[in-house]
Parts: structure tokens; C-alpha cells; sequence
């Protein structure tokens, strides 16, 4: 029963556009003895919810990969790292503020430090902006994030008790603490280089041994790591890591997401079950005021830091949403501290009720993260240098007069391959794109492309849109397209314009721009394969005086 009620609401949060993560809650809260009281199994319940956690840590483990943490760049690092400091700070004066212990106010602010991987890379997956600039910024920052839960489980759990810090004092739980670390890091080192490259080439041999030695492990370390002092969690996301740099990775990845998915639904559902409905009302108010916090300082500091360090608004105000929310880890962190003796179950539901109120909205916000922009860039000018250095330094000579008989707005896969075959064919043609990163790749590649950002009516006005014969606009939103056409129409262009539609619902609005042409790319591309493959499979004419 609890399965088929977790199916049903999770089909109706998807239609809502919502995580399942929610409805994964509410359905444990409802279910719990908050509600219906039908969950009775509690000690089963509870080691499921356990594994599951467990399974979760070390899937966030298997995903950093060593070469993947040395590479963050410098811009995700700062924003992560001021993120996490400004989030704590005054998220534990404005807890205390609302009348919570120094050990909540702590805890809860730490907690509301962490964005939700899961969700977020799903929804810049299905936007298609997990490859543009603002979309890697964000992925960068939240493995920061990810580090960051690991340690603070570490600390946190190196304490225990409040009575075990008075018994060795605050420097010897110091040096306890930092002891530990060294003896850890040297053992697990010594793994990663001699021991579990040859053991996952052996399990490899069989998909099945592979999952469940990767079960094995996971849960092994997390049991070591209890025992040793730290977390369970610490202990499963090392031994995702671990792991992380093997050749077998992905093969893990790909065949844990689904039990880690369905475990994890039990943790939920046992977390619903230690809450009542008068701790969640008495938590409500409070709630409120840190979902604001989150969901409006978060992306504050983000768009401050990234405009100092010289991104334009629009790029910062898009990453920053994406920290508009806390994540699962938030709930599992505290669910650790009480499991430690650290908080009760009332920091918990302060917890979840932030989690339900900004997952739910900032998805939303993200979701129309672009429209929003547009109501809000008047009043977002303050997080922009005057000279946004960073973006404009790659291009510091602007298109001149006379330059292109094609200009291509957008160097995605699609755009930026066209510009190579039109190249290719003699046709002069330019390309354009406000990603900096790929504008750079490009021009390494002998490719001529330019930065700017396309629907800036000064920067239209320097290309030689007089002389230029076609425009082709491969932007991946509907709603960037239409605007691009607009501006280019309102700068004076004549001349004929192509869009790129990338599904029939994109094809349905972009024919009632005034547009001279529409590439449908993945249609196309099906339409010659299977001409390709229709020639190839006709029967082989008979030659002339040969039997039938």
C-alpha cells in the first residue's frame, strides 16, 4: 500500500512538474502518525531508509571523480565557498534570532547551505542548458556543495554528544578528529592505487557481481566509518569515491539509480513517520522566514560574487537560481544529528518544511528562469561591473562591416556544426554565442566566432547586418529565439531569417515569427538516415542475361 500511494502521488507531482521528492515526503508525512498511521513496520522501514541513505552518499561519491575536483574553476569555487560562508553565517544569526538553541541554529543553518544535485542537473537537462555557461558554473559549485555536507557530517559526527566533548575536552576531540583523517586518507589512498583497480576488473567480469560488490563496498565503508567515529554517510561517500576514478563508473552509476531511488523512499517515508502535526504547526512561521532566506539571499550572493568577478547579470542571476532551494542532504543532515543526540525532531520538521516550500518553488523558478529575468533585469543592474570583463575579454575585436554573407546565433552542436560545413563550402559565414568558455574553444579551432549576446540591441547594431544575406538563429529556448528575431527585425534587418525548431511543440510557435525558414534538425536527420537506408536495402538490379 505504502508503494502504490508513493506511485500515485509521484504521477501526479510529475504533472505537476515537481521532483518526486516531494511527493516522496508528503507522502511519509501523510502516511506517518501525522496522518493515516498505516506505517507500522517501523524497525524494517528504518533499515531500509538506513541503506538508502547509504546508497545515496556513496552514488554522490561515485560522481567525483578526482580529475572532475581538481578542475574547479576558480569562478565555482568562490561562488560555492561564498555561498556556503554567507548561507551559515547569517543563517545562524537569523535562527537564534527565531528562538532556537546555539546546537539547531547550527545545524538547520548548515543544512539550508545545500542545493539538490539530483534536481537541478535533471532540470538544466531537460531545459538543455546543462552545457551553457551559467548550467557548468552551477554544476561546479554544487560538487563544492557536495565536498562541503561530507565534511560538515564529518565534524559534526566527530563530536557525538554534547557530554563527549565535555569528557575529552574541546582540543582533544581536535586532534581525534584530525588523527583520524590522516589515518583515513592514507588507507583509503593506498586502496585507490593498489587494491581496487585489479578487484573492480574482476568483479567487472559480471555485471551482477559488479552491482553487488559495489553494494558490498558501499555499506562496508559506511559501517567502517560509524565505527571509526565518523558518519555512516562519511563513510558511504567515501567509498564512492574511491571508486569514482575506475573505468567502471558509470557501468555502477547507471545500475544503483534505480535502487538508490527506491530505497530512498523509504527514508522519506520514515522520516514522515517521526514527525506530528503539531511539531510541523510550530515550526511553521519559522519555516517561512528561512524559506525566504533561501530563496532570495541565496541567489543574492551568488549573482554578487559572480558580478564582481566580472559575469553579466543575466549569467549570475540564472546560476544563482539553481541555490534557491535546500536538498535532500539538508534533511539527512539533520537526520544525523539526531541520530547523534545533537538536535530533536523539531529541528527536523523546520527542516523538511523549508525543503517542501523552496524545492517546490524554485523549481518553478527555474523552470521560467528566463521570463523571470526579463521582469527583473531593470533591478538587477547593481550585480553587473560596468565593464563585465570576463565575458567581454574574449572577444576584443567586434565584427566589422562587410564580414558575412551568414551569420549563426548559437554554436551548440547543431549551430556550431553548421558554421564548420558552410565554412566548409566557401560560404562566408560568422558565429555567435554568449557562452565565453565555447567562444574560446572555437577560435582555438580556427573557427570565426565572436561573443556577444544577441539580444542587446547595441551589439546588433556593430555586425554587418546591411550586407548580410542570411541569418540562421539555433538558440535551443523558443522564448531566446523569438526575441532574437524581434531585435534583429528592429535593428533594421530585411533579409531573410532561419530558425532551428528542435520538437514540434518548438515548431508550433516559432512559425508564427516572421521567419523566412525552419530547420527541423532531428526530423532531418531521421528523413536522410532513413533514405540512406531505404537506397542500400532495395534489391540489387539483375544484371542483363542473368536468371531472375
Amino acid at each position: 500500500m505504502l508503494l502504490l500511494v508513493a506511485a500515485a502521488a509521484g504521477a501526479l507531482f510529475v504533472r505537476l512538474h515537481q521532483p518526486v521528492l516531494i511527493a516522496y515526503i508528503v507522502v511519509g508525512i501523510a502516511l506517518g502518525p501525522a496522518g493515516l498511521g498505516w506505517v507500522k513496520a517501523h524497525d524494517q522501514v528504518a533499515l531500509l531508509a538506513q541503506i538508502g541513505v547509504t546508497v545515496l552518499l556513496f552514488i554522490v561519491g561515485l560522481k567525483l571523480d578526482w580529475h572532475h575536483v581538481r578542475h574547479i574553476g576558480p569562478v565555482a569555487l568562490a561562488t560555492g565557498l561564498g555561498q556556503l560562508a554567507f548561507t551559515i553565517v547569517l543563517g545562524f544569526g537569523l535562527i537564534l534570532a527565531l528562538g532556537k538553541d546555539v546546537m539547531t541554529a547550527l545545524y538547520v543553518a548548515v543544512a539550508l547551505t545545500f542545493s539538490s544535485t539530483i534536481i537541478i542537473v535533471k532540470l538544466l537537462t531537460d531545459k538543455r542548458e546543462l552545457d551553457a555557461l551559467h548550467g557548468r558554473i552551477a554544476v561546479g559549485f554544487l560538487i563544492v556543495q557536495d565536498l562541503a555536507v561530507v565534511l560538515a557530517m564529518m565534524a559534526m559526527s566527530a563530536l557525538r554528544a554534547p557530554e563527549a566533548a565535555d569528557a575529552v575536552g574541546e582540543w582533544g576531540v581536535v586532534a581525534s578528529l584530525v588523527g583520524r583523517l590522516v589515518l583515513a586518507v592514507a588507507l583509503i589512498a593506498g586502496l585507490m592505487r593498489w587494491v581496487l583497480p585489479r578487484v573492480t576488473a574482476m568483479m567487472a567480469r559480471s555485471q551482477e557481481l559488479l552491482l553487488i560488490f559495489a553494494l558490498a563496498w558501499g555499506l562496508g565503508l559506511a559501517a567502517l566509518g560509524a565505527w571509526a567515529g565518523f558518519s555512516m554517510e562519511a563513510g558511504a561517500f567515501v567509498a564512492g569515491f574511491t571508486l569514482a576514478s575506475t573505468h567502471y563508473r558509470e557501468a555502477i552509476n547507471a545500475r544503483l539509480g534505480g535502487v538508490r531511488d527506491f530505497l530512498l523512499l523509504f527514508f522519506f517515508i520514515h522520516m514522515g513517520a517521526e514527525l506530528e502535526l503539531s511539531t510541523l504547526g510550530q515550526e511553521l512561521v519559522p519555516a517561512l522566514v528561512l524559506s525566504v532566506f533561501v530563496l532570495v539571499g541565496n541567489p543574492l550572493i551568488v549573482m554578487a560574487i559572480m558580478g564582481y568577478m566580472g559575469y553579466r547579470k543575466r549569467t549570475g542571476f540564472l546560476a544563482g537560481l539553481t541555490v534557491a532551494q535546500i536538498s535532500e542532504f539538508s534533511i539527512v543532515f539533520v537526520a544525523m544529528g539526531i541520530t547523534l543526540g545533537h538536535v530533536d525532531t523539531q529541528a527536523l520538521g523546520l527542516t523538511t518544511l523549508v525543503g517542501l516550500i523552496t524545492i517546490t518553488l524554485s523549481t518553478y523558478m527555474i523552470l521560467y528562469s528566463h521570463p523571470l529575468y526579463e521582469r527583473l533585469s531593470p533591478w538587477l543592474d547593481m550585480f553587473e561591473r560596468r565593464r563585465p570583463y570576463r565575458e567581454l575579454s574574449v572577444d576584443r575585436h567586434p565584427p566589422r562591416h562587410g564580414e558575412a554573407d551568414v551569420l549563426v546565433f548559437g554554436l551548440g552542436r547543431y549551430g556550431s556544426r553548421l558554421l564548420r560545413e558552410l565554412q566548409r563550402r566557401g560560404v562566408t559565414a560568422v558565429g555567435i554565442d554568449h557562452d565565453p568558455e565555447l567562444v574560446r574553444d572555437l577560435k582555438r579551432q580556427q573557427l570565426p566566432v565572436h561573443y556577444g549576446d544577441a539580444e542587446n540591441p547595441d551589439f546588433l547594431e556593430s555586425l554587418p547586418l546591411s550586407s548580410t544575406r542570411w541569418v540562421v538563429v539555433t538558440l535551443p529556448l523558443v522564448a531566446s529565439a523569438s526575441t532574437l528575431v524581434y531585435a534583429l527585425r528592429s535593428a533594421g534587418y530585411q533579409g531573410p531569417i532561419a530558425v532551428a525548431a528542435r520538437d514540434e511543440a518548438a515548431l508550433e510557435d516559432l512559425q508564427r515569427l516572421d521567419v523566412q525558414h525552419i530547420y527541423q534538425p532531428y526530423r532531418d536527420a531521421a528523413l536522410h538516415a532513413a533514405q540512406h537506408l531505404a537506397e542500400v536495402m532495395k534489391p540489387a538490379v539483375p544484371r542483363q542475361g542473368a536468371d531472375p
